[in-house]
């Protein structure tokens, strides 16, 4: 591999480690407000995203980088006071979650192309679980939309912000 196309992986590696600690962080938001009926599917997402940034973080190490480390706190896109925003909120997470998976899609190849693409797929699950509805392209379809839209912003760098 080159020395561009792993500084090109190690960038979309560290924006997808950067939404998985965000990810966390909103289901902790998800999960205080969701309501009984919907909490196991939180706790579900909540730990699927902590193992997907563990394992990021192993392989930005693997490939000679500093994980970039999560943030005290996070902006939510909107106020979440009930379980119906809760719902929204979950849905928005997974789908920037999708954003930067497809980013780290179109950078990487082999093994952890297959890993991206995988964490991509589960990501636009739970998003249509929560939402009830689903996207033709997960993770591209959203980029199109204008800003302020669920996925409506283009970098990986917002993404991380739940």
């Amino acid at each position: 591999m080159s020395d561009e196309a792993r500084a090109g992986v190690l960038r979309a590696l560290q924006a997808a480690l950067a939404a998985e600690h965000a990810a966390v962080y909103g289901y902790g938001v998800v999960g205080g407000r969701v309501g009984e009926q919907r909490l196991a599917e939180a706790r579900a997402a909540y730990d699927a995203h902590r193992s997907g940034r563990d394992a990021l973080a192993r392989e930005v190490r693997d490939l000679g980088g500093e994980p970039v480390a999560a943030s005290a706190a996070y902006a939510l896109p909107f106020a979440v006071s009930d379980p119906a925003a809760a719902v929204r909120l979950a849905a928005e997470l997974e789908d920037r979650v999708a954003d930067v998976y497809s980013d780290l899609v179109r950078a990487s190849s082999g093994e952890r192309r297959g890993a991206a693409a995988g964490a991509l797929r589960e990501a636009a699950v739970r998003a249509v679980r929560w939402r009830g509805e689903s996207v033709a392209f997960p993770g591209l379809a959203e980029r199109g939309a204008p800003q302020g839209q669920a996925g409506g912003s283009a970098s990986p760098a917002a993404s991380a912000h739940p």
